[in-house]
């Protein structure tokens, strides 16, 4: 058992051992809704019910609650459960499946999948690679194989993230005469770029994913956040003259999103 010390200015507070997370879980097919993950875990207070690309319908709910009632649950919303279940079959649809026909590449990487074998799944990067490794006999398409794939992407763009941007940034800041106090790149997934009321620039690592041009573009949309904390039109101006087609641009940016590659 691990235990932590915290110290106040005049004392010791009370040591308190780390709770341990408890979970149970339990697949069922439920008529008119499919296949469906119920996990019980220590800490939940309510029923929930979360539906993602590749991973389907999962079911929180709390150590104490049985299962016959997160089923009631999600048969009462059956409706919800099919709208969403089509979002993320469009998803699905539009997401890559990578496989070993699939040549993919980042600035820096290439990579490589190999059936492997150890039972489990890996993801390692080394120079000019992203190697993933999965267990002999175990379908490439598997969902789990596909996250860790995305996973060992991820963190290549990650790497490349930190070693482009932060030096663009700095470039097109000196270059256009804009001011900004910090950078931050997180693997954010709804917006490529933000501006707080500090000017601390934020940053997705899809970014790595965009063309020079597109990504210099989010770059300099955010420094004239700097300036312009709106869209008025002053910002569409002053984005226009730094760009050079500041609505084509941002039209072109149309042709891509964020969560799906």
């Amino acid at each position: 058992m691990t235990f932590g010390l915290q110290l106040r200015l005049f004392g010791k507070q009370e040591i308190k051992p780390k709770r341990k997370i408890v979970q149970i879980s339990k697949e069922i097919v439920l008529d008119g809704v499919g296949k469906v993950l119920m996990v019980k875990k220590s800490g939940i207070r309510r029923i929930s019910i979360s539906i993602k690309p590749f991973t389907g319908i999962k079911v929180t709910l709390p150590l104490n609650s049985g299962f016959s009632q997160a089923e009631k649950f999600v048969l009462s919303k059956k409706e919800w459960i099919r709208k969403n279940l089509e979002k993320t079959s469009r998803t699905e649809n539009d997401l890559t499946v990578f496989d070993h026909s699939v040549e993919f590449t980042t600035f820096e990487h290439r990579l490589e999948i190999h059936p492997s074998s150890n039972d489990k799944l890996t993801a390692r990067i080394s120079p000019g690679k992203i190697e993933v490794f999965y267990p002999f006999g175990m379908d490439v398409r598997d969902p789990r194989v596909q996250n860790i794939i995305r996973a060992g992407i991820e963190k290549a763009w990650r790497m490349e993230a930190a070693k482009f941007i932060p030096a663009k940034v700095k470039e097109l800041a000196a270059l256009h005469g804009f001011r900004f106090q910090g950078i931050s790149i997180k693997n954010a997934k709804t917006r490529w770029g933000s501006c707080s009321t500090q000017n601390n620039l934020n940053f997705s690592l899809h970014l790595m994913r965009l063309p020079e041009q597109l990504r210099d573009y989010i770059i300099l949309h955010e420094l004239c956040h700097t300036v312009h904390k709106n869209h008025s039109a002053k910002f569409w101006h002053l984005l226009d003259n730094v760009s050079g087609d500041a609505r084509g641009l941002d039209k072109a940016m149309k042709d891509y999103r964020i969560g799906i590659y």
